[in-house]
């Protein structure tokens, strides 16, 4: 297996943190080493948290004198930590270049979900989430999304491999398309799925995709990680508004796709459906009727999001009889419906709102202008 980088002729040293086992077993033997020093580096650098060679004492000072010399264990820096009153942590996480990404540790009931951002920004456009306003800067390193982890095992004191779980599961829903990082995500994916890392089950890590339709094909070749989408919108016309990479891998494609990936599985899993809802936008009766015959077609659960308002953003949050209406419907067609409680909001931690700190290449950001007027419209013709 090629290594990214030339690991011994770099003046940069190289940054184990984000390596794979196989990346890293083609590491060793790119210095000489046995691959089997992958799994003692692993275990160190994963499950017991060390930030240095010197510490790994099972292996002979020669070797950690050589590995200092051409790599390092480096994971982001916290900027900012903030605790929502329900216990809900958020870091703002500073990284090379100026930027900075959000990560989300959420409590409930003896779970920690983490939810890792991808990318800073996002390279996509959806109407109703923050980051996206934000623009797009670049793609996370797997050591930045993977470091994300270490963050927030790491916030709660020393690692304990021995200890109970710090992070029980982790969903691929922060800042950014996931898909559209692939190579780098999946690196992460098999980090936080690997027995000699974090080991998570299949079942604790979710990819949340808005449909990049090839890559979630590529996808299934490579991982068997659960999978959630951003779907928003019963029909093409009102997601072209609220997604807009709708236009290129429209519904019918997108279920199409979720279906091949989840046949690809050796066990019953479902698909969780994301739909944020938006008051006058999606949220009528006879919207969710026109969701349960696109449902009806994949095998799946659907979660309902209440809209979290950000700043330039005229949506709203529909009215609690609404969401009753709405899910009402849902499950009365046998549609398991289930509505996420709004956590973290207090500290911008909510879905949809995070923003970090975006050094915008696409100038997306100095473009934004609120969806009003003629847009307002146009979506609201859509929305019936």
């Amino acid at each position: 297996m090629k290594v990214e980088t030339d690991m011994i002729e770099s003046t940069n040293k190289v940054n184990l943190l984000g390596y794979s086992p196989k990346k890293l077993e083609a590491f060793f033997e790119s210095i000489g080493e046995k691959p089997f020093r992958a799994t003692q580096v692993l275990k160190w650098i994963h499950q017991f948290g060390a930030s240095s060679f010197d510490e790994m004492t099972n292996i002979s000072k020669v070797l950690r004198e050589k590995l200092s010399a051409v790599a390092e264990i480096r994971e982001p820096e916290v900027q900012v930590q903030n605790i929502s009153k329900d216990g809900t942590r958020k870091w703002v996480i500073k990284l090379d270049g100026g930027s900075a990404v959000e990560a989300v540790l959420i409590p409930d009931n003896g779970r920690a979900t983490l939810c890792v951002s991808s990318q800073i920004g996002c390279s996509l456009d959806c109407s109703f989430c923050s980051t996206g306003k934000q623009g797009f800067n670049r793609n996370l390193s797997a050591a930045e999304i993977i470091g994300q982890v270490r963050v927030a095992i790491r916030s709660f004191g020393p690692f304990d491999p021995s200890g109970d779980r710090r992070v029980t599961n982790v969903v691929l829903m922060g800042m950014g398309e996931p898909l559209m990082n692939f190579d780098n995500v999946v690196d992460a994916i098999h980090l936080m799925m690997e027995d000699n890392a974090y080991g998570l089950s299949k079942r604790r890590v979710t990819l949340s995709t808005a449909g990049v339709v090839p890559q979630l094909d590529k996808l299934r070749e490579v991982t068997d990680v659960s999978l959630a989408i951003s779907l928003h919108a019963p029909t093409n016309e009102l997601r072209d508004q609220l997604v807009p990479i709708n236009k290129r891998y429209p519904i019918d494609e997108l279920v199409a796709a979720c279906n091949r990936y989840m046949d690809s599985l050796n066990d019953k899993r479902v698909v969780t459906v994301e739909y944020t809802m938006i008051a006058g936008v999606n949220d009528h009766p006879s919207q969710a009727k026109q969701l349960v015959k696109v449902l009806k077609r994949l095998p799946c659960k659907l979660n309902l999001i209440p809209f979290n308002p950000f700043p330039n953003s005229d949506y709203q949050r529909p009215s609690e009889d609404a969401i009753q209406a709405f899910k009402m419907v849902m499950v009365r067609a046998g549609i398991i419906t289930t509505v996420r409680r709004t956590r973290g909001d207090d500290v911008d931690a909510a879905c949809g709102q995070l923003v970090g700190q975006v050094m915008d290449r696409t100038r997306r950001s100095e473009k934004y202008i609120p969806l009003k007027d003629e847009t307002a419209v146009q979506i609201q013709k859509h929305s019936r």
